[in-house]
This record gives C-alpha cells, structure tokens and sequence, in this order.
C-alpha cells in the first residue's frame, strides 16, 4: 500500500532524513521506533504532505505522491495523527469529529455522517458522553482518542499515528493500543511511529529502527524485541518477552 524509497527531507539547510525506505502492505501495522530527535517525526510530516521532501520516491496505493499537498493526500485514504493531538480546544468533541470529514464533503450527507460518528463514538465511549464539551478541557488521554477519532472520521485505508503514547496516563495508553489492535483487525493499515518501542512492537506485524534519519534495523516486531541491541536500546535491561 505504502513504499518509500530513497527519501531525503529536512528544515532549510538541516537534513533529517538520509535516504529512507520501507514499505506498508495492506492491512499490516508497521512500527518505526527511534530515540527522540531520530527523524521519525519529520518522516510522517513528509508522507503526510506537511513537510516538502527534497528528493525519493512515495507511493501510495499505486500512485506517486511525492510533493501532493495534504488535503490530497487524505483524499486519497491516508491521514496522520499528529504528535501532541492538536484539537481545536474552542471547539466541541462533536465539531472537531466533524472537521475531520471535510475531505468528503461530497459523501457528506446527514446519514454518513452520523454513521461515521457513531463508528467513532463506539471505538471511545468517552467522546460520545462528552460530545458537547469543549475539546481543550479533555484531559490529555481524552485528548488523543479525539484526535485518532477525528482522522478516522475521513475513513482512511491508511492512519498515520505520531507518538500517541505521548504524555498519556498508563492506563488510557493501554485503552489506546488495544483500539489499535481492533482498527487492525478490522483491516485498517498501520504506521506507528512510537518513543515507546515496547507498546508498538507489541502490536506491529513489523517494525523499522530509525538513528539519525536513516533505517538501522528492520525485521517481525518478534525478532527486532528479542535483539539485544534494541533491547539495550529501547526496551531497557529488565525487558522480557510478552509471552513470557
């Protein structure tokens, strides 16, 4: 569904990522875990249409999208859950799901768009209970479900997230990842990009290493865990298997 090749990007004259590749097929998630300031976020923000890459390639579903603006891009199914939410905390619940539909303001009739937030309102029961609340005054966890509903509310074949562990309560993060675990199931494609590598292995198919805005590792999430250099790295010295 997704390749990538060769993708250079960056801010001015700073370079951030340094040849990159790696594919997404259908249905899978993909993990891509890195220390802070590796590149991932620059990497979503250039397949996401934000950031202007310099030079490669980006294919998604078969078409060339290299340099599309972003509302194209989520037209076409693929949509990014930023880093840090960025909800309209002026808003309501209700009004920021609905923003996220604008890309299929053809479709968008009364029916669709209930269907779309009831789909939304069954995956947070939270939202629904707090439709007509301001969005800024969600907590933080709240925060994140709006905005991974407000993406899913443009029905992509392809979802995007940044750092949804970011600052979110333990508990809310693991009500987060087992919603990634049902978007999967229901056939939703997946690129995670995580701090928190033990969370995103755990539910990846696969999984990328990113140091210095180049792939240093690829591999099954099972065999990138059982590494030891990741596990020094970024699952720490008391890591065990989750089978175990």
């Amino acid at each position: 569904m997704l390749k990538i090749l060769n993708l250079d990007a960056g801010y001015g004259a700073l370079r951030i990522l340094k040849g990159i590749s790696l594919h997404v097929a259908p249905g899978e998630a993909v993990a891509v875990i890195g220390a802070n300031g590796a590149g991932k976020t620059t990497l979503l923000k250039t397949l996401a249409g934000v950031l202007k890459p310099r030079e490669g390639q980006i294919v998604f579903d078969k078409q060339d999208i290299l340099g599309w603006p972003s509302e194209k891009i989520v037209a076409r199914g693929c949509c990014l859950v930023p880093e840090g939410r960025h909800v309209f905390s002026s808003m309501t619940v209700r009004e920021n799901l609905l923003l996220g539909a604008y890309c299929r303001r053809r479709e968008n009739d009364a029916a669709n768009l209930q269907e779309s937030l009831e789909q939304v309102y069954a995956l947070f029961g939270v939202l629904k209970e707090r439709s007509n609340q301001l969005a800024g005054t969600l907590s933080g966890g709240q925060q994140q479900m709006l905005a991974i509903g407000r993406a899913l509310m443009s029905r992509p074949r392809l979802l995007m997230m940044d750092e949804p562990s970011l600052g979110v309560a333990p508990l809310v993060v693991r009500d987060i990842y087992e919603t990634i675990v049902t978007l999967k199931r229901h056939g939703l494609t997946i690129l995670l990009v995580e701090q928190n590598a033990r969370a995103a292995l755990a539910v990846a198919d696969r999984g990328y290493v990113i140091e210095t805005g180049q792939i240093v590792l690829q591999g099954p999430s099972r065999q990138l865990s059982d590494n030891p250099e990741v596990q020094r790295a970024y699952l720490g010295k008391e890591y065990r298997s989750i089978d175990e």
